[in-house]
């Protein structure tokens, strides 16, 4: 142990600083946009020196794909436990992972779909806007996987209409600054599971 009155100095972890950008980075980005915010302001706000930023982030585009990926990490985990809140049935958690739709939009700061607002403001080709591509269509795979065992009869056109609902809504819920557009995409989305998959649903 260390004497009386003298303190063990606090070492930063390695990937301290880079954590510490990101954070600032999806503060500063979902708030303002990515066009929104320079790399000079998420320098000051982080508190890191300039060197440090691009060694860790040598382009803006770098750190915006990295604030995607962690967008998208939280996003993921969202629908996916409230799909699994509903229980195992596979229609059921088709439905059920609207609830996270619903939480998100009741928060506050809801600034929208971090993904379609991003996309917005890049360039077709760039690296940030195939993140957004890259996002959107690993999503839908997933909902396709759950419609396909929930016996849908066309997987592919119930995941394509579900996730344009919750795109829709997530669009919705900041041009009418409430929530209720939320509840409205489940309540549609309860009705295209069960147009969908009138058959058994096999458990997971």
């Amino acid at each position: 142990m260390a004497p009386a009155g003298i303190h063990r100095l606090t070492v930063t972890p390695p990937g301290g600083a880079r954590e510490r950008i990101l954070q600032t980075a999806f503060r500063l980005f979902y708030a303002h946009g990515v066009r929104g915010v320079g790399v000079d302001t998420i320098i000051a706000e982080s508190g890191v020196a300039k060197a440090t930023f691009y060694r860790h982030f040598p382009s803006k585009d770098d750190l915006a794909v990295a604030y995607l990926s962690r967008v998208d990490e939280l996003w993921r985990g969202r629908l996916e436990a409230a799909a699994g809140a509903a229980g195992a049935e596979p229609r059921a958690r088709l439905v059920g992972m609207f609830d996270a739709l619903v939480e998100v939009c009741h928060q506050g700061g809801y600034h929208g779909c971090a993904f379609i607002n991003t996309a917005a403001e890049s360039a077709m080709g760039s690296a940030v806007h195939a993140r957004t591509v890259e996002h959107k269509a690993s999503v839908r795979a997933w909902v396709r996987d759950t419609a396909e065992r929930a016996g849908a009869d066309s997987p592919d056109a119930l995941a394509r209409a579900l996730t344009l609902l919750l795109d829709g809504a997530l669009a919705e819920g900041v041009l009418a600054a409430e929530p209720s557009a939320a509840q409205a995409a489940k309540d549609a989305a309860t009705a295209l599971v069960e147009i969908h998959c009138r058959g058994e649903s096999p458990t997971l």
